[in-house]
């Protein structure tokens, strides 16, 4: 077994370990989406032009990639706790793979985000969305789930180490709640000004919302708008790539500097 590979199974159980020991951020993380999608499914779905029901299948993806996308707060905040408090220092300062403590972040918030999906998906079966894809297609649209929140994860540890102090990581975390409001996580984009538009059609969760909603045959995929929306499973693919290319890299680099 490999030194990264050894450290970083540590690892994963450490960062488990603390999720267990502090079960009310978990718990407030699994709750929140579901809190969401009972008030906007039946609150929302009364304005819109959409019947209700209609409305709530049209939901459930979008929160499933606005949940993805909040691996970039809590990546933000562990990541900043850990280096504020001393943690990274004294791993540091031990015979400790370089990238094994991200990683064993970004892999421990994988778990526990794949097992807090399940609640959300079975409250949405029970408001009246439906997996009308297929279960390949289903499991394929749950990969790229994962797939994007371990991509988020690893911009919000990147970020976590940059920042000055855990209030700041806070409140930079908090932050990110406005960029699903600027997709099509929650409502269709169609009737927007043309400029706002297209930045929520580039928008990254974009791309996976309209990915799951294809995947799980709840919605066609828009033809006339921006090319990851218009490719979802390409376009998010590529924008899970890039984001992993980028900040996996520079937070292993971050975190080997950091001095707290």
């Amino acid at each position: 077994m490999s030194t990264l590979t050894y450290d970083g199974t540590a690892m994963v159980g450490r960062q488990l370990r603390r999720v267990r020991n502090n079960p009310g951020l978990a718990v407030l993380t699994q709750v929140m989406p579901i809190n969401m999608l009972l008030f906007f499914g039946y609150v929302f779905g009364s304005a819109l032009a959409m019947p209700g029901r209609e409305y709530r299948a049209f939901l459930v993806p979008g929160l499933l990639a606005a949940t993805a996308a909040g691996g970039i707060m809590t990546g933000m905040f562990q990541a900043a706790q850990d280096t504020h408090r001393g943690v990274t220092d004294r791993f540091r300062a031990m015979p400790v793979s370089r990238a094994a403590v991200p990683l064993g972040q970004a892999v421990a918030d994988l778990v526990v985000t794949a097992a807090g999906t399940v609640p959300l998906l079975l409250v949405g079966l029970a408001v009246g969305w439906r997996i009308e894809g297929g279960a390949a297609r289903a499991a394929g649209a749950v990969g790229l789930l994962l797939l994007f929140r371990f991509a988020c994860t690893w911009v919000g540890i990147l970020l976590g180490l940059l920042t000055r102090s855990e209030e700041a990581a806070g409140q930079l975390g908090a932050s990110t709640f406005v960029l699903p409001l600027l997709s099509n996580a929650y409502i269709p984009t169609g009737n927007l000004t043309p400029w706002l538009r297209t930045l929520a059609e580039w928008n990254p969760i974009s791309a996976v919302t309209t990915a799951l909603r294809d995947l799980f045959g709840n919605a066609a995929v828009p033809r006339h708008a921006a090319w990851p929306t218009a490719h979802p499973v390409a376009g998010t693919l590529a924008w899970c790539a890039v984001l992993l290319a980028v900040c996996a890299p520079l937070a292993v680099r971050r975190y080997a500097r950091a001095g707290g």
